[in-house]
């Protein structure tokens, strides 16, 4: 097969080629070693693994290096991480290294919107592309079945304790939680970006249609059950997990959980296929798996541990991604992931784009679906100099946990030598090591800087150390995190958030959980508009989300929100069936 030129052929036209002589899932299972009786085919292209019984049997092998890709703060459009990651997957294979990769599932709202599905693109993409943005293996479908059961559960109990008496709600064998209706924690989910539904009110009309209350959707992938997907180790920690989830409060203020509904073990079976992960392949054949999609600003921004600790058991050099810049994704990687997990990384990618550092040093704003302002096309050193202090900032937020940063430069046609010199130099300054990586034009070929880079990254010693111990109290941990990590000068709470900072601070049990930090991924802080490496600003706190089964508390900043809105040009204007062909066209 001829290789397609990237700058000929849109994303989905490549894949499409690519997928003529792509590897089949039981070719790729038999070169990681899986056995047929652990491998659970969804097609002849991809699949499901059944990771607990492979883990059993290679408890005793060694774990491969661990490679986490991370970025700066990227503008709208993504500085192509995830490019990246399989860029650099493909060039681990062509140095013949036994390697695997993992990323994020995609949700259906940023696929249908305007970020695209992340699946990588030029020539570093992954396949199947089709499967792999539309469902996939349906976990993200069982996803909103077990969480929106959680809210049936929750709803009909609720109309039920209002229309009957004790003695009846007994003859029935219910218990009466006494939920409070103004202290409901969770809403529905749906996976599209749809701000229509962010509050909303159910059951108008009679005693028959439910309890009339507020409520509110959010997007699947913020969903509390997509988190513990990614955090689950097996299928008895996640059960667990799922029991513990908090949907409510009673009038007297106690949690109402999911056990108490009965409705934890229905959950799980609705999840039980979800934590198996998902194996698909690069367009060079190297094996991928696609598990979990939680977003990182505004949940956990990981793939999943069990996705994780299957491949270092299955290779040599595993390369697993977060989500946006170090200071949301790796951090949530580093003090969340690696502590839950037990796994300590070797060496950590941040992905820089002179688009991206432009902006950073004062450049127009970079609005998706409009033309880029000349100032990203023409040659500006000064700018991107200026750029470099968010660089700066990410890799010395990857030296505090102690791993050796290694900076990707995903390049465009129109970036110079110049700019990328000065990029080089300043990186260079910081302690980092620098390639620059062609991936997304020659695929594998395009990224053997890069590769022997993370290679010799890899070989050095590391010292990984969290950035924070769980016996501190959360208000200390959360301003650790926003000075040490953000550049914050301090923090401030609304008084929601410090009313429920000192419940969480006063309980043994809340307290010891993880901090999963939710704000923009856009800037440094919690404003979307300060660019580079703001100095001179405070964090605040408006709220303060307890997730018991996941196992964290998180702290929103900012105006984020857990539904995202649709854009005015989203891609599903441009997603069709060619009938003719018998394909789907316009997936970026």
């Amino acid at each position: 097969m001829q290789t397609p030129d990237p700058s000929k052929l849109a994303d989905w036209q490549i894949a499409e080629e690519c997928e003529k002589s792509m590897k089949t899932v039981y070719q790729l299972a038999e070169e990681l070693g899986i056995q047929n009786n652990e491998l659970l085919p969804n097609s002849h292209y991809y699949g499901k693994i059944d990771f607990e019984p492979v883990l059993e049997r290679l408890k005793n092998r060694p774990d491969g290096k661990y490679i986490d890709v991370t970025a700066i703060t990227p503008t709208p459009l993504g500085e192509g991480k995830s490019t990246s990651t399989i860029g650099l997957l493909q060039g681990l294979g062509r140095r013949g290294k036994k390697a695997t990769g993992a990323i994020r599932q995609p949700s259906g709202g940023p696929t249908m919107n305007i970020k695209g599905g992340a699946a990588g693109g030029g020539l570093s993409q992954c396949i199947p592309l089709i499967p792999f943005s539309f469902g996939l293996t349906g976990d993200n479908n069982d996803i909103m079945n077990a969480h929106n059961l959680a809210m049936v559960a929750l709803t009909a109990r609720m109309q039920h304790e209002f229309n009957y008496d004790d003695a009846m709600l007994a003859s029935k064998n219910i218990r009466r939680l006494n939920i409070n209706p103004r202290s409901v924690e969770m809403g529905w989910v749906i996976d599209f970006c749809a701000q229509s539904l962010r509050n909303i009110m159910i059951g108008m009309g009679g005693p028959t249609d439910g309890f009339l209350m507020e409520s509110k959707f959010q997007i699947a992938a913020s969903s509390e059950l997509m988190a513990i997907l990614a955090v689950s180790s097996c299928m008895a920690d996640m059960r667990k997990r799922i029991g513990k989830i908090v949907i409510a409060h009673s009038k007297s203020g106690d949690p109402v959980t999911t056990a108490d509904l009965e409705v934890d073990g229905a959950m799980t079976a609705w999840m039980f296929n979800t934590l198996k992960p998902n194996l698909l392949q690069t367009l060079e054949g190297q094996p991928l798996f696609v598990h979990a999609g939680p977003f990182a600003n505004i949940a956990i921004g990981q793939s999943s541990i069990a996705a994780d600790k299957l491949a270092l058991k299955l290779s040599d050099y595993h390369v697993t991604e977060s989500g946006f810049g170090a200071d949301i994704g790796f951090e949530k990687f580093w003090n969340l992931k690696c502590r839950i997990s037990g796994l300590k990384p070797h060496c950590a990618v941040i992905v820089a784009t002179v688009r991206a550092l432009k902006s950073h040093g004062g450049g127009p704003p970079v609005p998706p679906g409009h033309p880029l302002d000349p100032v990203y096309t023409e040659e500006n050193v000064a700018m991107v100099e200026k750029g470099c202090a968010n660089l700066i900032r990410h890799i010395q937020t990857v030296k505090k946990a102690g791993i050796n940063p290694v900076i990707c430069i995903n390049p465009f046609s129109t970036d110079t030598k110049a700019e990328i010199a000065e990029i080089k130099r300043q990186a260079e300054s910081a302690g980092a090591r620098v390639a620059v990586s062609h991936h997304w034009l020659k695929g594998g070929a395009g990224a053997l800087e890069l590769t022997d880079a993370v290679i010799d990254a890899c070989a050095e010693k590391t010292n990984f150390k969290f950035l924070y111990d769980l016996d501190m109290p959360l208000s200390k941990r959360i301003e650790t995190i926003a000075k040490k990590v953000y550049g914050a000068d301090g923090v401030k709470y609304l008084p929601d958030a410090e009313e429920k900072l000192k419940k969480i601070d006063n309980d043994p049990e809340l307290s010891k959980l993880g901090t999963c930090m939710v704000k923009t991924h856009l800037s440094l802080s919690h404003d979307p508009n300060l660019k580079g490496a703001p100095t001179g600003w405070v964090l605040p706190v408006r709220d303060i989300i307890v997730y018991r089964g996941a196992g964290f508390v998180v702290p929103v900043a900012g105006a984020i929100s857990l539904m995202p809105g649709t854009a005015s040009d989203p891609a599903f204007r441009r997603i069709d069936v060619d009938l003719a062909q018998r394909r789907v066209t316009g997936v970026f």
